[in-house]
Formats: C-alpha cells, structure tokens, sequence
C-alpha cells in the first residue's frame, strides 16, 4: 500500500500522530535517511526531545527530494511545532531555530548547546514530557497535516505553535525566515546590474510631509511581523513615562547582546512604531542582507570601478600605530571585502568596502571606525535616499561647527510661527527644567541644518545636552532635534550622578572619552561648558526662521526633493553614493534600507581616539565660504576637545 505520509522518529508522540491519522491517511513509519518512497506527500520528523541533528538531516535530505515537511518536539518543558518547510519557499528549521535562539534571554548558552547536541544523538527524553501534553500537541500535529493535504493554508508555514507542558497553555509565534540561511535563502549575488538606481516617482502624504506611508498603514505590519518576545527581529519593549514626551525602547537581540532602540513621539503608539522602524534599519545595517557579497579584492586591482577608501576621512597614523588600536591603516593592495553602490555623481555603480556599507565597529579587518551614520530607512527608495542625506548632513553640520568652533546664528524660536513648535519647547522647560538653545548650522549646500543645546535651568543634573537636526524645512529640523534631547533628559542624570567622577577625569583625558555616552556625559558636568564657549556667547542677536533660512521648495513627490538636493552635492562635486541596504524582512513589507556615503563630509564617530577628519579638507576650507574664518584653517587648529553629540 503506498504511503502518503511519512514520519521520522520513535516515542509517544509519534505514536499519537500515527494512530490519529492512520484511518484516514497512508501512514509509514521509517528514517528519512532510507529510501522515500516517490509518492510520499508529507514528512513528520517527530521526538520526545530536541533531536537538533535530526532536523539538520531533514532539511538536507527533503529539500533535495522536494517533498514539503515539519516537526514536533520537545524542548526543555515546551513542546514545539512547526515549522511548516517547503523546498521552494524560504524559511526553514534552521531558521526558525534561529529567531528562537536569538529572541531567548540565554543566547550564548543555548547555541553552545545546541552546537552540542547537533555534534550527538541528543537527550532521550525530556524530563517534562507528559502523555496529556504529547495528547495535545499530536492532535495539533494532525489537524494541520488535515489541511495541509487538503490543499488549505498551514499557519505553520510561517508560525510555530508553543506548547507550555507544564500549563498545557498554547501560543503562536511568527517568525521570519533569515536571509542567510544557507538552506532556503534564495537571494542573488552582489552584482553591478543590482546596484543601479533609477528614482521612480515617491507621491508624498502630503506636500508637507516628506514620508510616502503613514503610520496607520505601517502600523497593521509592524507590530505583528517584527516584535514577537519568543521569535522576534525586536522580542521586547519598554515605555518610559518620565520624559517630556512619549518614548519607547524596543529590544533587538543580537548574538553578542541586547541593543536598544527608541522611538520618540506625542504618543506612545506611533514612538513604538517609529521604534521597530529605527530597529529594522538597524538590522540592514549590521551586514549584507539582501544579496550575496561576492567581491573581494584589493583596491589597487579595482581602481577604475571602486571608491577610493582614502576619501571618506581616515584616522591620525599616530592612533594606526598604537598596540591596542583596533584598526589597520588602509593599503591599496590589501585584499578587502566590497559591495555594490551607485554613485548619483559618476551615474553608474561603484564598489565601495564592506566596512563603510556597513558597521565596523572594530571586527575583522577594518580600517577605519564607521557606525550608522547615513543608514535610513523609508516606504520608497526615494524616502530612504531623501532621509539617508539627512543623517549625513546633519551630522556633517554639527562635526564642522566642532572642530571649526563656528559662532553659528542663534535662532529666535518663537518666530517660526508654529504652534506644535511653541508647546514643545515649553513643555520641556516646565517638565524637564530645560531652555533650548538653536543654531543654524546650515553649510555651504543650502540644506537647512540645526545645532541644538539643552541647557539645565536647575542646579542638579546634566548641565548641557546637544543635538542635531537637518531637513528641507527647517522647522521639522528643530522639532527633530527637540525629540532626540528629550530622549537623553532624566536619563543622563542617572548615569552623570552614579559616574561623576569618572567623566570628570575625562576633561583632564579627553582620550578616556571612549563610547557614545561618554561623548553625551562630558558635557553633563558644568566644568565642560567652557568648551562650548565659541557658541553659547549670548551677546550675539537673535535671528528668526526667515532671516536665517530660505522658503523650502513644496514638492508633491519624494523624487522631486532627492534630485533637487542631488544637484546640490553635484554643484559642489560632492559625490553622493547609495548602497541598497534592503532585505528580504523589510522588502515583504514594502520598507527599502540604504546607506547613503558622500566622501567628504565629516562622519560621525565616538570615542576620541576614533576621530576621522585627516583628509577631509571641507573642514578647513567651508568656514571660509561661509565667511566664519578669513583664512583657511589647518588640522592643527581644529578642536581638540571630544565632540558632544550623545
């Protein structure tokens, strides 16, 4: 009699499953390493334990034969089912292992475990094993290999099923299949073809606005795909309900730790999303995701395709030099990895390294420090792009003011008529005892850009904290701006209280200054306003939002704003280069991640000794055109001092 279903695995469950089905369905009982009959439609890899070498041989040798599959076991009191693998379709056991692994609070542990038991036979029984528990989870089993066969939807072909054996509870969990996995991914090779970019009409929610999707639209993906706490890319959030406005922080893990990441908004709702959003574009951000990096050379063999690594700023050669430094000064004939780019300036792809389109906070075999700085992400490419600029230009702005020490324009708040704008400010003076100090940073491309200062109207707590804003319309740089301080407010008291000593001895050592918070820290204590003389002199006039800033241009489409800010950098012979950061997570839901590079504007770093200006010449020379300084400065002259941007 020919078998319909197969099922791999010895113990009660797989006694369960085979008695509930065998009346109505050919059930054969034997190891998938034998031979499978042709006919077989279905496969059920089923243990009383975790049996992780098992799964492993399964998808080897299902996928090569192309019959569909999934498992049921046990695993430290909980009883796992799903998921539902098809050999054409990403998202695997491995993958769905994966996201358990990671979301889980013993990561470290469970992989040495896993990587154990995968190398072994594994348990023969879990201890919470129970004939009630198994009960349940076969007739799970059964009912979705019913409508598997019957040609409905499984839930399982993108969920597993948790099945609590202690409380006999059951509970779904989404997961995303990983887009590296070396069984189902189906994403292509890194080629030049890929990277080139042809902007495409982005209508905007309104000429206002410069997002194309809304977060009503967003919010019926976000939650539901992204932020799961047993399988999620973010597994965990927090609201804190001390700040000025309303602020959450979503939990994305990593193999090596816990990374938080905020949303900052006027209601917690839309914080939560704008959250998972800044941790999606985090997620691209980390390595190549979407396409198979499969470059590897070194520049000097690819001069005529590739940018030159020495124009985005290098570190001084006394740090190269040191023991402990974690870098390597750049060679044109070390070998590197790279990945595709398009640069708008040259309009054609260009290679750029894998360590400036992506983190390299020190690992491998980097050359220079580079973080997120440039990462976006948005509803179109065009959003991505438009934005991606914006953290550059920001950020490009407030660096040069630093190490130029430029006496910017303060700007009078209450002249830019806007009525959100007024309440928010106000709101931070009375609830969180602060006065905000804006500059208008805005550089030698025209593109609106703000300094902003938080300083403590009390006698206890962070005395100052900075921050940058950036945008086409200059009151949405402040409001911006405004956000990102109040997300530092309360907090930096904290940890200024707990530490202050320590970030006192690091104005006498401004190479103790190491990590972003230290950056943000110094300028807690009062002692460090000294070095902010050059800006807060408050003997200069005040200057409204029309003295200051040009009307911005209205455009009805996001297309429409990224060629008019191309043109600027092509006026200037900046080159702006965009490296497609997308992945398949982001792209099901229409969300498009770049990284935007635009070789000699300042990059933003943390940790003194990690500075990046040798090279980049904009420092010396923009202070000039913009009539700040009357002569060009010299590196010598630049700010010594760590810069304040937390």
């Amino acid at each position: 009699m020919a078998a319909h279903i197969l099922i791999d695995g010895e113990g009660l469950l797989a006694d369960y499953v085979d008695d509930q089905l065998s009346p109505s369905y050919f059930v054969r009982r034997q190891s998938i390493l034998e031979e499978v009959p042709e006919n077989t439609k279905l496969v059920l890899v089923l243990h009383d334990t975790w049996k992780p070498h098992v799964h492993q041989k399964a998808e080897e040798r299902l996928r090569t034969l192309g019959i569909p599959w999934f498992r049921g076991f046990v695993s430290f009191g909980e009883g796992i089912i799903g998921p539902f693998v098809r050999p054409d379709v990403p998202g695997c056991s491995r993958c769905a292992d994966l996201r358990l692994l990671l979301a889980g609070p013993d990561r470290q542990e469970s992989l040495g475990l896993r990587m154990k038991m995968a190398a072994s036979e594994g348990l023969l029984r879990d201890a919470w094993v129970s004939r009630t528990g198994l009960s349940q989870m076969a007739n799970l089993i059964s009912n979705e290999v019913i409508k598997i066969l019957q040609g409905e939807q499984s839930p399982l072909g993108e969920r597993m099923f948790i099945t609590n054996l202690k409380t006999l509870t059951i509970s779904s969990h989404f997961f995303l299949p990983d887009s590296l996995c070396p069984m189902c991914s189906l994403i292509p090779k890194d080629t030049s073809e890929l990277a080139y970019i042809k902007l495409e009409p982005s209508p905007k929610l309104n000429p206002g606005s410069y997002r194309c999707r809304s977060m009503d639209e967003l919010k019926n993906v976000l939650v539901k795909d992204y932020l799961d706490y047993r399988t999620g890319i973010m597994n965990g959030k927090m609201q804190d309900f001390r700040l000025p406005f309303a602020d959450v922080v979503v939990n994305m893990p990593l193999l090596v730790g816990d990374e938080g990441v905020a949303g900052r908004s006027n209601s917690y709702e839309v914080s939560e999303l704008t959250a998972i959003l800044e941790g999606l574009e985090r997620y691209c951000g980390i390595e190549p995701r979407g396409k198979w990096k499969v470059v590897r050379d070194s520049y000097h063999n690819l001069v005529d395709k590739a940018l030159n690594p020495a124009k985005v700023g290098l570190h001084e050669e006394e740090q190269y030099a040191k023991p402990q430094f974690p870098f390597k000064p750049f060679h044109p004939d070390q070998p590197m990895n790279w990945v595709w780019g398009y640069s708008f300036l040259q309009e054609r792809p260009i290679l750029v390294p894998e360590l400036l389109a992506y983190y390299s906070l020190g690992y491998g075999e980097g050359f220079v420090y580079e973080t997120s700085n440039g990462c976006a992400l948005g509803g179109s490419l065009e959003e991505a792009i438009f934005h991606a600029i914006m953290e550059v230009v920001e950020r490009d702005s407030f660096l040069l003011t630093w190490y130029a020490q430029l006496s910017l324009p303060r700007l009078d708040l209450s002249s830019s008529n806007d009525k959100e704008l007024q309440l928010m400010v106000s709101r931070i003076r009375e609830v969180a005892g602060y006065d905000l100090l804006f500059y208008n940073a805005t550089m030698e491309h025209e593109i609106p850009s703000v300094w902003a200062v938080a300083k403590n109207r009390g006698s206890k707590g962070a005395n100052l904290i900075c921050a940058a804003g950036a945008n086409p319309d200059p009151v949405k740089a402040v409001k911006s701006a405004i956000y990102e301080l109040a997300g530092m407010m309360f907090r930096h008291d904290e940890i200024l209280e707990k530490n202050r000593q320590k970030y006192e001895e690091m104005l006498q050592n401004p190479f103790a200054v190491r990590t972003m918070e230290d950056h943000g820290m110094l300028y807690g204590l009062k002692e460090a306003e000294e070095n902010l003389s050059f800006l807060l002199d408050e003997n200069r006039p005040l200057r409204t939002f029309d003295e200051e800033f040009k009307c911005p241009l209205v455009n009805a489409d996001l297309k429409d704003d990224v060629e008019d800010i191309l043109n600027r950098f092509r006026k200037l012979d900046l080159e702006v280069i965009v490296v497609d950061q997308t992945s398949p997570i982001t792209k099901r839901n229409g969300l498009f991640c770049v990284k935007v590079l635009i070789p000699g504007m300042l990059p933003m770093t943390f940790g003194h000794h990690l500075t990046r200006i040798r090279g980049l010449e904009r420092v010396l020379n923009v202070p000039v055109k913009l009539g700040f300084k009357k002569h060009p400065l010299t590196y010598e002259q630049l700010n010594p001092n760590p810069h304040p941007f937390p």
